[in-house]
């Protein structure tokens, strides 16, 4: 009997070596910015401070970081279109002081992928610190017409997917769209599946609204509003600096809440709406306002998965 008994958990011991347990994590990562009724960054509050809802079901925060120094993964992309050509030398200026910035400070591991899109979408630089090639490409740059902002921010949304880090879009642009492929909701909903906050420089060359592209302006509201980020519409020269600092200083003082979804009403959409509220009666928080997630057919097949092999105790 005893011969048989340990037969058997040997077996067992065997089985557990070979075998891979897939479990769901399901950690889902938001960042957030908070500002009093003045616009100022309040960058002091506790995790206690936050409440956050998934699906209207409350959750426990299980990560919290106060101002994170986690990397910045930023990809810059910047509109060559025809109707930006008279203002473009004025935001390449700009877009330079912003580089030196960025990388003058902040975590060793920031970097910034940069973009230029017109009719077509061209990659200039994969991630880099390198401030003199980054410097290189954007003296390259010329004015052509047609404007595929679209589908800049769908592919570089795309490239941010797999990697690890705080990922940003920081988009220059009139607001302008006429040849991309991808449409609106194609580009937002690959920027909140590569958990990436957009920010756009709304760079308006008519600044009557007779003339302006208020169905552009109002795109880019919307995704900046999805996403966490916001809109800056600066006017040329020092306001474009500015846009570029308050971008800055948002990141340097942003939140990082991470939760475990429990409890959660499933629907039959994968979209999952996400609603954070901070204590205080004047202060506003901007954050994504959702991720893609399980659906009431599919639980426990959420993206967010990992595998967890046993340790070697040998």
């Amino acid at each position: 009997m005893v011969k048989r008994i340990l037969l058997w958990s040997l077996a067992v011991a065997a089985l557990a070596q070979d075998t891979t347990f897939r479990v769901d994590v399901n950690l889902v990562r938001v960042l957030a910015t908070v500002k009093d009724g003045s616009g100022r960054l309040i960058g002091t509050l506790g995790k206690d401070d936050f409440t956050l809802f998934d699906n209207g079901a409350a959750q426990q925060i299980s990560v919290f970081e106060r101002r994170t120094e986690q990397p910045l993964l930023v990809s810059l992309l910047i509109d060559n279109s025809g109707s930006t050509a008279k203002e473009l030398k004025y935001e390449l200026e700009s877009v330079n002081r912003f580089l030196r910035a960025l990388f003058a400070e902040g975590n060793p591991k920031d970097a910034l992928a940069l973009y230029s899109f017109n009719y077509e979408v061209r990659k200039l630089c994969h991630f880099t610190r390198n401030h003199s090639t980054l410097e290189r490409s954007l003296r390259g740059l010329k004015s052509e017409a047609g404007t595929s902002l679209y589908d800049a921010l769908y592919l570089a949304a795309r490239d941010l997917e797999d990697h690890e880090g705080r990922k940003v879009i920081v988009v220059v642009t009139d607001g302008g769209d006429t040849t991309s492929s991808k449409d609106f909701h194609a580009a937002l909903r690959a920027a909140q599946l590569a958990d990436a906050v957009i920010y756009s420089v709304l760079v308006m060359p008519i600044t009557n609204d007779a003339g302006r592209n208020i169905g552009g302006e109002t795109a880019l509201t919307t995704r900046g509003a999805r996403t966490g980020g916001c809109v800056f519409a600066p006017s040329l020269g020092p306001g474009v600096d500015k846009a570029f600092t308050d971008i800055l200083k948002e990141l340097r003082t942003q939140y990082l809440l991470g939760f475990y979804p429990k409890n959660v009403p499933l629907t039959a959409d994968p979209f999952h709406k996400l609603e954070i509220t901070v204590r205080g009666g004047d202060l506003r928080v901007s954050a994504r306002n959702g991720y893609y997630g399980e659906t009431e057919s599919s639980p426990g097949r959420s993206g967010a998965r990992t595998s967890v092999v046993p340790r070697d105790t040998k």
